[in-house]
């Protein structure tokens, strides 16, 4: 949650002592762009279309609904070049944990990260399909990271992407 292009920047230091959800934010901003930069290499893999992984830029916005199948195949795709799923689809707490753990700010996160994800896994375990189930949790993720503060503005994304690239 996370294309080339977008995510944050540096200058926030003083910010995240005094505010830790501010600092989950730029984990998950950290986080976010550093995991779509396998986008483009999934988009043929998983069938995503040129305008859903466009829109996949603002993944975080109010304006992007989670809900394409493909997205949730894009989504197991990028993970699994990342070792962050097991075979079967589902979050492989220990290596996301460490994932990130490493961006700054990551350990006001990650605990929490691992806990949201995993309760949304719950809630959709009984979708067969790898990448319907997938998407329904990802879209889950986002309400959840949105209700509890952490969900990192677009802008942010933005700037972290530009010392990505």
């Amino acid at each position: 949650m996370v294309c080339s292009g977008y995510w944050l920047g540096c200058g926030i230091a003083l910010a995240f002592v005094l505010d830790p959800v501010t600092g989950t934010a730029e984990a998950l901003s950290h986080a976010t762009a550093d995991f779509g930069m396998a986008l483009e290499e999934c988009r043929g893999e998983s069938g995503l279309t040129k305008e859903t992984m466009d829109e996949f830029k603002i993944f975080w916005s109010e304006d992007f609904e989670v809900v394409h199948r493909e997205l949730g195949c894009a989504l197991i795709c990028m993970s699994n070049k990342l070792a962050l799923m097991h075979d079967d689809a589902r979050m492989h707490h220990t290596n996301m944990h460490d994932y990130i753990l490493s961006f700054p700010e990551g350990e006001l996160l990650s605990k929490k990260m691992v806990q949201m994800i995993h309760t949304c896994e719950k809630q959709y375990d009984d979708i067969e399909d790898d990448c319907s189930r997938v998407v329904k949790v990802a879209a889950c993720f986002k309400v959840m990271a949105k209700e509890d503060g952490i969900a990192p503005e677009v802008t942010m994304i933005e700037a972290v992407l530009e010392k990505y690239n």
